[in-house]
């Protein structure tokens, strides 16, 4: 909570960047304690955590497209037995994948397949940024109908 009012939509931005990518936390309750206890605009801590955790995406994105399993692993904590499991079952629909990218479990495993199988790049952001944005819009409305 300190951090936040310290460090605010850019501490939001970071939380919401580190949730996409390496630490399996969700930004929902930072985004929620931001937006409430601190009397931030709802907009600017929806681009905030919007565009954090769809850099993330792309950060796993990018990975993926690197195609190195190792770095999968190490930093995703995706295997390349899971991969290997999972490319067939959703290379038919990657795109709607990208857009629910921001669900737990599945979400990292998405970006880093959409990457992982050449996708279109513009489509493929377009689909994860939609989504985040989505989520974080849903969130408020959610979150301010059950605080206020």
């Amino acid at each position: 909570m300190s951090f936040l009012g310290e460090y605010g939509y850019i501490g939001l931005f970071i939380a919401s960047f580190l949730a996409a990518t390496v630490l399996p936390i969700g930004s929902e309750a930072l985004f929620t304690a931001l937006l409430y206890a601190t009397d931030s605009d709802p907009w600017t801590c929806i681009w905030a955590a919007s565009t954090g955790n769809f850099l993330g995406a792309l950060t796993c994105y990018g990975i993926g497209r690197l195609g190195k399993t190792e770095w999968m692993e190490k930093y995703l904590g995706i295997s390349k037995s899971k991969l290997d499991e999972w490319i067939p079952r959703i290379r038919n629909f990657i795109y709607v994948g990208c857009f629910f990218s921001f669900l737990p479990i599945i979400g990292d495993l998405m970006a880093v397949a959409a990457g992982y199988l050449r996708t279109k790049f513009w489509l493929a952001s377009i689909c994860l940024f939609a989504g985040k944005f989505t989520r974080y819009v849903g969130w408020v409305a959610i979150s301010y109908w059950a605080f206020v």
